[in-house]
């Protein structure tokens, strides 16, 4: 009798996990979809949005003298591969509303009432700051980085022609015999520039991130200012890793990530006050807790059963 009462209980229990897994199946594939239709999309379009990417090498390669910019490709499969790649990552990026929808309606039936607070937020300010980073990347750390790596092959034809006494530095290089220019590929060309999109993008989440951590009681203001040393040195080997090997885009990346992570400090300060107000209006602040650890934000017993 009592094996017979034990297996009814796990086949009850089983129930709910199997109706779970078949919700997320269905949320996977309706994403799978999204993405797929999003990124056939993108590569009907792959031939203007690879001009559209390519604008700042061509702006940089005309401002360096060059009147017909040409970038060419060595392999037969390497443009379509290069279109095949921006639909990805353009697929990815125009279907995330609907792949986020998908997340959130999978898991806020188990989220309690602050919890949904928390998580709301991400979907509509996280696109909107990937798509600012995104665009500071493509507008402006871009061009300095295709600026500077194109035009130090005229260093030392400037150099030459101080050296040689040239009055300018045509001369010091019909001297020298040797004409050297640049003649790009697409993807590698390409490849720089998606990299410092899809870097700048994922790192202007950060306020978001650090904000929703905060309003789940995961990080507090202060915490995060005390560990605001070791953040340094993570955003300095951060930006050493994803950026091109030069100190212009590195400092760039540097400061705008130390920059937003004191914005995150300041927004996570701004949610502990607010949360502190409710409380102390609701008179569920407990003023003798410290404010470190679990119960951080003063709430009583009362407050964490009403948040359900």
């Amino acid at each position: 009798m009592a094996d017979q009462i034990e297996t009814d209980e796990l086949e009850d229990s089983s129930a709910p996990l199997i109706e779970h897994l078949a919700e997320l199946r269905t949320r996977l594939i309706r994403c799978v979809i999204a993405f797929t239709v999003a990124m056939v999309a993108c590569f009907s379009v792959g031939g203007p949005l690879l001009d559209f990417l390519l604008i700042p090498i061509e702006h940089t390669m005309r401002a360096l003298g060059n009147p017909n910019p040409v970038m060419q490709y060595t392999a037969p499969q390497e443009y379509f591969f290069t279109l095949v790649r921006i639909s990805m990552v353009g697929g990815l990026v125009v279907s995330f509303p609907i792949i986020g929808y998908q997340m959130w309606r999978f898991v806020a039936p188990g989220l309690y009432k602050n919890e949904k607070n928390a998580f709301l937020p991400f979907l509509i300010a996280s696109p909107v700051l990937f798509l600012m980073g995104a665009a500071f990347a493509h507008y402006v750390v871009v061009p300095m980085a295709m600026a500077f790596f194109l035009g130090f092959a005229d260093v030392p034809s400037l150099v030459a022609a101080i050296a040689q006494g040239a009055d300018s530095v045509s001369e010091a290089v019909e001297s020298s015999g040797i004409d050297i220019v640049f003649n790009g590929k697409v993807n590698e060309s390409l490849d720089i520039t998606l990299k410092m999109i899809v870097a700048f993008g994922l790192c202007f989440q950060l306020p978001v991130l650090l904000t929703l951590m905060g309003k789940a009681g995961l990080v507090s203001a202060a915490g995060l200012k005390d560990v605001r040393k070791y953040a340094i040195v993570g955003i300095l080997v951060l930006a050493a890793l994803v950026t091109p090997p030069d100190v212009v885009t590195q400092v760039v990346l540097f400061v705008v990530v130390y920059g937003l992570y004191e914005i995150s400090i300041w927004l996570v300060l701004r949610v502990e006050k607010t949360r502190e107000a409710r409380l102390k209006a609701e008179g569920l602040w407990d003023e003798e807790i410290d404010g470190d650890g679990a119960s951080e934000d003063g709430a009583s017993d009362d407050e964490t059963d009403k948040d359900k």
